[in-house]
């Protein structure tokens, strides 16, 4: 049994100058908005909920990606109004962004 209900891995990889990447289209503030928005909601008890950093996943012409455990649900992500549809629909909600999905 998981610690967690929901694990959300961030991809958060830096390439050289130049490459395509995530952190490139801005995964790194997409990550702490997503991280920081949760403990905004969720204040008084443990969130079942954990928002980590992630390596290169190998989706980087995707990028920014995130990917949603223990279901393995990939979205794309462009701007933190994504991220916060992410948070109230699937991980708060339990029904994945279909439009966000790849």
């Amino acid at each position: 049994m998981s610690h967690y209900d929901k694990h959300v891995f961030f991809c958060v990889n830096q390439r050289e100058a130049g490459a395509d990447c995530c952190n490139q289209a801005g995964a790194s503030a997409l990550q702490a908005y997503a991280k920081d928005r949760l403990k905004a909601l969720r204040p008084n008890h443990n969130s079942k909920i954990r928002i980590n950093r992630a390596g290169c996943m190998g989706r980087c012409d995707d990028g920014p990606v995130l990917v949603v455990y223990p279901e393995g649900i990939w979205y794309r992500v462009f701007d933190e109004s994504d991220v916060e549809e992410i948070i109230q629909s699937h991980l708060l909600g339990q029904t994945p962004v279909e439009r966000l999905r790849i």
